[in-house]
């Protein structure tokens, strides 16, 4: 299997649970962050926004910083969550190719 399905099969269980997509929906708004940055949420924005607790939102965010969807930052006792656009675009034309 050539490396780009294999990523795109991880990229695919990333985003296959709803509160994930979910998740990537509310990183998408602009101007939510508690941490003043135009993009991207807090961990505690992010529980606030799709209504799960804490560990549920950092189960969720270890699975998609793992296959890369979202890139995370620490700063200070926070962790900062945003897209990772460029390989979103990339997945969906990876997608697009294969079906």
């Amino acid at each position: 299997m050539p490396e780009n399905a294999a990523h795109l099969d991880v990229f695919l269980h990333a985003i296959a649970d709803p509160t994930r997509r979910r998740i990537l929906l509310a990183l998408k708004e602009k101007g939510g962050c508690s941490l003043d940055k135009e993009t991207g949420l807090c961990a505690g924005d992010i529980e606030q926004r799709v209504k799960v607790a804490q560990p549920t939102v950092s189960h969720h965010m270890r699975i998609l910083e793992k296959a890369g969807v979202v890139e995370a930052k620490r700063e200070g006792h926070w962790r900062w969550y945003r897209r990772n656009e460029k390989l979103i675009a990339e997945m969906m034309r990876g997608l697009k190719g294969q079906l």
